[in-house]
């Protein structure tokens, strides 16, 4: 048995070797849907059964992106999102977000079972528990809040964690699976009779006339509608790069010496939060979250995870560790129905705030039913383009913050003027002439060097020790070490440069 960390969560180790071919040539359908992951296949499949012909572009390989990174729970109860909600929307916009959440934990059940998708979904409650005694009052507003919302709750006094908790909130009934084997259960149930998956199929740009037209390097739909659920929405139209917020959190999965893990799907209610769960025999935490960008990201955030199991529980290894980001909305909705004001050809969900298994289902529900002209109750509460009073000021925050880092990496100053200087293991903002680029050394001495511009709208990136990437601050498009995108906004590959000069 290997002794290695893994540097990739354990849920895509079930990807198969051989996938969906890439497109190619021209084709036509009614239904273009841009995005393998949850929200994308779950539409994709909703419009099948009505009748259509879809056609799914996924940039990577299915379940290779956000949805297949993320802690594998599907549930209504969200660490202290009804208090948020409540808060700022009113009891009604809780009572709708409770209901399209118990919805989309409902209809990601009912598709395992009619579509016999092996998952090890498993019924388990979910829980928002006091880490300290200072949390104890954001629980109890929580299960206020998750109760007058609609969700049958109850306060309990234990949980199965081996360190004191002063209090939480439960929700049973919840679900656990393993998300990539239930995504590629979906896209299976997609392709087929006139309907077909399209993997490293990126699309680059979309063109909104009398029909739609949806082009990759190597080829193009057409159709009369087009889904854009690719998490972070790659189309500048509609602006939603100025009303989200990327943020980026960490996971470990470790085995144990002795004890098994706890069952319950258990985030705490601080900040830090300590998201806790379990797959088999392996125990699983998550949290460290930060804005996606943020200077001076490294390994502790891995480090803390590991420390954090290590104190309450009698670890043996680390088996894995990954990363995903989620962007949230201004005002902590998630954002569903047409791309720009009247649309009725272009559609888009987004705006999960790391809750997108059950998110990402209800929106496929909601979007499903709009390109199928059916009345959906939730529709017009995560419309796109509702308007928050109350949030303005966190719109205005957070755009303040964008703007900060496009105008302040300009002042950025080299960290060193040759290449030589940089460590194995670690990158450098290096001397370019008169301009700058970012170098970094791998384990083996080589070097790879890249522009700093991101190609989404020119913020420039940094790099992110954990992940080995450069992170976009501005609106979070994530490049590899050779400039390779990762993850959207941005479509198009950082420029390389000659690491030796």
């Amino acid at each position: 048995m290997s002794t290695t960390t893994a540097r990739h969560s354990l849920w895509l180790e079930a990807l198969p070797a051989d996938g969906y071919r890439n497109l190619e040539g021209d084709k036509n359908f009614d239904v273009v849907v841009i995005g393998g992951g949850i929200t994308g296949l779950t539409t994709a499949l909703l419009l099948k059964r009505a009748g259509a012909r879809v056609a799914v572009l996924e940039a990577g390989r299915i379940a290779s992106g956000v949805s297949g990174n993320n802690t594998a729970k599907v549930t209504a109860l969200q660490a202290t999102m009804y208090s948020k909600i409540a808060g700022r929307h009113g009891t009604a916009a809780a009572s709708d977000y409770a209901a399209a959440s118990m919805a989309g934990v409902d209809q990601l059940a009912a598709l395992v079972e009619q579509e016999g998708i092996e998952c090890d979904a498993d019924r388990r409650p979910a829980v928002t528990y006091a880490m300290t005694e200072g949390e104890l009052p954001a629980v109890r507003r929580e299960a206020e809040a998750a109760a007058a919302a609609g969700l049958p709750v109850t306060s309990v006094d234990e949980l199965d964690v081996p360190f004191p908790m002063f209090g939480a909130v439960r929700l049973d009934d919840q679900l656990m699976i393993h998300p990539a084997r239930y995504l590629i259960g979906l896209a299976a149930s997609v392709h087929g009779d006139g309907c077909e998956v399209f993997e490293n199929s990126r699309v680059l740009l979309v063109h909104e006339r009398t029909q739609c037209r949806a082009a990759t390097e190597s080829g193009t739909v057409s159709a009369d509608r087009v889904v854009v659920a690719t998490h972070y929405p790659i189309l500048d139209r509609g602006l939603y790069f100025g009303r989200l917020e990327p943020i980026r959190a960490y996971c470990v999965a470790l085995r144990l010496r002795s004890g098994a893990p706890p069952r319950e799907l258990a985030i705490s209610a601080g900040n830090p939060a300590w998201s806790i769960g379990s797959a088999g025999d392996l125990l699983i935490v998550c949290g460290q979250s930060h804005p996606t960008g943020e200077r001076f990201v490294g390994n502790e955030r891995y480090q803390r995870l590991e420390s954090f199991a290590r104190e309450h529980w009698d670890v043996d290894r680390v088996t894995h560790r990954w990363s995903a980001q989620d962007p949230r909305g201004y005002d902590d909705l998630p954002m569903i129905g047409s791309y720009t004001m009247g649309s009725k050809r272009l559609h888009v969900a987004t705006g999960y705030a790391k809750w997108g298994l059950s998110t990402g289902t209800f929106a496929g529900m909601i979007l499903a039913d709009r390109l199928m002209d059916k009345p959906n109750p939730w529709a017009d509460r995560f419309s796109p383009h509702r308007v928050t009073l109350t949030a303005l000021p966190s719109l205005l925050k957070m755009n303040a913050m964008v703007a900060g880092d496009m105008i302040g990496d300009r002042l950025v100053t080299v960290d060193t003027t040759t290449s030589e200087d940089v460590p194995r293991g670690q990158a450098s903002v290096v001397r370019d002439g008169l301009g700058r680029k970012g170098v970094y050394r791998d384990d083996d001495g080589g070097l790879h060097g890249v522009s700093l511009r991101c190609t989404h709208l020119g913020c420039l990136v940094r790099f992110n020790q954990a992940e080995r990437s450069w992170d976009c601050p501005c609106h979070g498009s994530r490049f590899d070490v050779d400039g390779n995108v990762l993850e959207g906004p941005a479509t198009r590959p950082l420029p390389r440069r000659d690491p030796e000069t």
